[in-house]
């Protein structure tokens, strides 16, 4: 049985210091079962208790080469060597930003940030200069970064299933006075986005979408969804804003603008665009860009930091001129196709969602197609799954809405020791809940 007596006693201690003992919500699990990470290595990662891990969560995807990987950590040392940040720009940041440009069509021009916050952030700033608009569009389910303008999301927990649900800030401390700029529709309904773009497209700036959604299950946009998106905002004025800060240089050398064959007047990444050093990415049309430093402000002390741009430099390196992303997929493929098998000969209904890259997994015939589809869906059993998967020594997110995440970094080893896990843990879940086991094989 896995034992978490350091990383407990750890939570304690940081706890005097740290609100809730950790330096972001997210990592916060309850006091019993928050973990503290000693190390990582390929895809797998160690706690203080020295419990071992098959990991999944890749730190919500960034590690998309694997933890500590030696290139990248190679890259980042030289990058030590320039020194720093200097309130000036180095010759790196040209480099980097013609291979983002070369991969991505729409990056006619990049500038650097340091999270996906930040990304997001100038997006939506540039896309109300350009068009001088205030408003704008949301798509249900998708996450867009900590920050007031995007931390309003539709009220699944209080909607009945009848009606659009209600409009409420994420957080506390969100001025309600913004809830007038900010408009929601749900995914693959392109019938609804026109309704709101006629309606309001005089004041709606942007519409900000995750074609592939990287907070909720990876429910994925139908490709002619997407297509009509990008012709209704042509038609109404509106810029679209692609954020890739999950699925940039995943899914595709591309991103999911390469799987989808759709162009952004603007798009953000950053996860994986450093195998986990801190930087991202807003880019876009040469003729928005370049509003940036003509009347639109941009920058951040941080931005383009030497270390984190050499870092970014050898990952992007390696996923466009080697085989790595199409590894990751055909492990992820591997990976369901034996999750499945599990799942199958003990007579469970199940579906995947997503990309191979980043997956979600239900307990339904169908997976879902909107951010509604997944509430109406009964997903009480994988939230009882998880926590023995953990105990199991496979790491996943214990909410159901987030994605399993693959690296370069997961073997054949990993798989067999994924697949065992999940076996086991599974057994377990179904032998102590006879009400879940009938729920899930309904």
């Amino acid at each position: 049985m896995r034992k978490l007596d350091k990383s407990r006693a750890q939570w304690k201690k940081a706890n005097t210091k740290l609100p809730l003992g950790v330096a972001s919500n997210f990592r916060y699990w309850g006091e019993e079962k928050t973990i503290y990470v000693k190390r990582g290595q390929g895809g797998r990662i160690w706690d203080l208790d020295d419990n071992g891990y098959v990991d999944y969560r890749l730190g919500y995807g960034p590690a998309i080469l694997g933890y500590a990987h030696p290139q990248v950590d190679a890259a980042a040392k030289r990058g030590m060597e320039v020194g720093g940040v200097f309130a000036l720009s180095t010759e790196r940041e040209y480099e980097v930003a013609a291979r983002i440009s070369r991969m991505v069509p729409a990056a006619e021009l990049v500038r650097f940030s340091n999270s996906g916050t930040e990304a997001v952030m100038a997006a939506l700033r540039l896309a109300r200069a350009y068009t001088g608009k205030d408003s704008y569009v949301i798509v249900e389910g998708g996450y867009h970064g900590l920050f007031d303008a995007a931390l309003w999301a539709s009220d699944m927990k209080n909607w009945t299933g009848q009606g659009d649900p209600d409009i409420v800030p994420y957080s506390e401390g969100v001025p309600h006075l913004l809830k007038r700029l900010f408009y929601s529709v749900p995914l693959n309904d392109a019938n609804k986005l026109e309704d709101v773009l006629k309606k309001y497209g005089r004041d709606i700036a942007a519409l900000l979408v995750e074609p592939i959604m990287g907070n909720c299950c990876s429910i994925a946009a139908d490709p002619a969804y997407l297509k009509a998106a990008r012709e209704l905002c042509d038609r109404y004025g509106v810029l679209l804003i692609i954020d890739e800060v999950k699925t940039g240089f995943r899914v595709a050398k591309g991103g999911v603008q390469e799987l989808y064959g759709v162009k952004a007047d603007l798009c953000t990444f950053a996860k994986a665009v450093g195998n986990g050093y801190p930087i991202s990415v807003v880019a876009g049309r040469e003729d928005i860009m370049r509003m940036y430093g003509r009347g639109v402000a941009h920058g951040g002390t941080y931005t383009a930091h030497s270390v984190s741009l050499a870092a970014a430099e050898e990952t992007l390196r390696i996923l466009e001129e080697t085989t790595a992303l199409a590894d990751i997929a055909d492990y992820g493929k591997a990976l369901m196709a034996g999750m499945g098998k599990i799942l199958k000969a003990r007579g469970i209904t199940h579906s995947f969602s997503g990309h191979p890259s980043m997956f979600g997994l239900f307990f339904a015939e169908k997976a879902p197609r909107t951010y509604r589809d997944w509430k109406r869906s009964d997903y009480r059993f994988y939230d009882a799954l998880a926590p023995r998967l953990h105990d199991n020594g496979v790491l996943c997110e214990p909410d159901s809405r987030e994605p399993w995440f693959i690296s370069a970094g997961h073997d054949e080893s990993c798989l067999k020791d994924t697949l065992k896990g999940f076996e086991a843990a599974l057994d377990a879940q179904l032998a102590t809940e006879p009400a879940a086991r009938a729920a899930a094989v309904a």
